[in-house]
């Protein structure tokens, strides 16, 4: 049977058009768009694959086209399976 506890793991993406354009304009409205279009991206990927509140977004990276994500081992099995998800790897929490 799965573990209930939750963990940290960080997804990484599959680069698409939107997200490089976006990461080629070198000024604060740009920052914040692709700021914007990131969040709203990975929302879109979590809300597809699992249950409203059933998980927390801890963070978007930019650099790597991910995020980081409080979830149980049962979830990680549904957010793999997600087109654009590449890879997901476990971070240790420490509290």
């Amino acid at each position: 049977m799965a573990s209930s506890s939750k963990e940290l793991y960080y997804v990484f993406l599959e680069r698409d058009h939107e997200y490089e354009r976006l990461k080629e304009i070198r000024t604060k409205k740009g920052e914040e768009e692709l700021d914007r279009y990131l969040e709203k991206r990975h929302e879109e990927i979590l809300e597809s694959t699992l249950e409203p509140g059933s998980y927390k977004r801890t963070v978007s990276l930019v650099v790597v086209h991910g995020f980081g994500v409080e979830i149980t081992d049962h979830q990680v099995v549904h957010t793999c399976i997600h087109t654009y998800v590449m890879y997901m790897k476990v971070v240790p929490m420490h509290l």
